[in-house]
């Protein structure tokens, strides 16, 4: 039976966002550029994973961009054609590791990282990169998501209260 709590990297008390989005890499088999965390800090969600989002700006939550919408309705999401969905393709346009700038998102999991309490403290996404959708590798599928899910709730549960998601550790 696969245990997410047995995990290292997502429940040690030392974690990091580094820490937490390199074992999701694993778990889904994408680069870790494919996974991104966000926080939430007033209004605006801010990237703080890859490294390299943190200084490309922020999303207001009030907007339409897909982790905004996440954020928002509190509800996990899983598009496997993504270039079909109307998002914010401003993010794609920074170059992440050796990925190729030809590539862009066509499959995205997107699930909000909520206290006990039901607040939304960020937003976990974890997506496929390549030029073409065929490119891509497989589907994402329900019980991929539900995984996803699991993960987001053991980061929301051992937030500690005051603490952000990008300095978690300790």
């Amino acid at each position: 039976m696969w245990k997410i709590e047995q995990l290292p990297g997502l429940n040690s008390p030392d974690r990091t966002p580094e820490s937490i989005c390199t074992c999701v890499a694993r778990i889904f088999q994408v680069r870790e550029t494919e996974v991104a965390l966000l926080e939430l800090s007033g209004s605006m969600l801010n990237f703080v994973y890859p490294a390299a989002l943190k200084t490309a700006g922020a999303i207001p939550i009030s907007s339409s961009a897909v982790a905004a919408r996440t954020a928002q309705s509190k509800q996990a999401e899983l598009f496997n054609g993504f270039t079909e969905v109307k998002h914010f393709s401003v993010f794609e346009l920074v170059k992440l590791g050796n990925s190729g700038l030809d590539e862009v998102i066509q499959k995205l999991m997107t699930v909000p990282i909520l206290t006990l309490h039901g607040e939304v403290i960020g937003v976990i996404q974890v997506s496929r990169k390549a030029p073409r959708p065929e490119a891509a590798g497989p589907d994402f599928s329900p019980d991929d998501l539900r995984k996803l899910e699991s993960v987001a709730r053991l980061i929301g549960k051992s937030q500690p209260k005051g603490k952000s998601i990008a300095h978690s550790a300790g």
